[in-house]
């Protein structure tokens, strides 16, 4: 990508069209004039900081990633806040799978941490997830707590 106008615009387009909103409707929820949404989308003018700010909110998207994330050379669009798609990794033979590092910095994982394999097995959505395993029995701690509070009420 040339720029980061070529960015924002890129992105702005992307975001707008995913989320079924009209360059109208844009304007009127973060307070500006559809022609300046259009010179954005059209990489003519960026908009400033307390704009990117409202449009990142808008969109729920890391501001961050509003003016700077690539979808040319990440190979995706732009996500929302706090998700993330690291790549792709192949299954070996035995099962093994290399993380990516950023998904492995950007989580804290080192080698020889224990992480819980979950899955979905739908039909709609097969797929798996990785968890820190000292976070997952804290999430089950709590809702086994949560349980337990509530069969006592009733």
């Amino acid at each position: 990508m040339r720029n980061s106008n070529d960015a924002i615009a890129k992105n702005l387009r992307q975001l707008r069209s995913a989320s079924r909103l009209s360059q109208e409707e844009v304007a009127e929820r973060i307070g500006v004039s559809r022609q300046a949404v259009a010179k954005w989308e059209g990489g003519e003018s960026v908009p400033d900081i307390f704009n990117c700010e409202a449009l990142a909110d808008l969109f729920d998207v890391d501001l961050n990633a509003l003016v700077r994330h690539d979808p040319d050379a990440e190979g995706v669009p732009i996500g929302p806040k706090d998700k993330h798609i690291f790549g792709t990794v192949t299954v070996g033979d035995r099962g093994q799978i290399v993380l990516p590092k950023k998904a492995r910095d950007m989580l804290g994982f080192q080698p020889g941490s224990t992480l819980v394999v979950l899955g979905d097995t739908s039909l709609v959505s097969p797929g798996l997830a990785l968890m820190d395993s000292k976070r997952f029995l804290q999430v089950a701690g709590q809702l086994a707590q949560g349980v337990l509070a509530q069969e006592e009420h009733t």
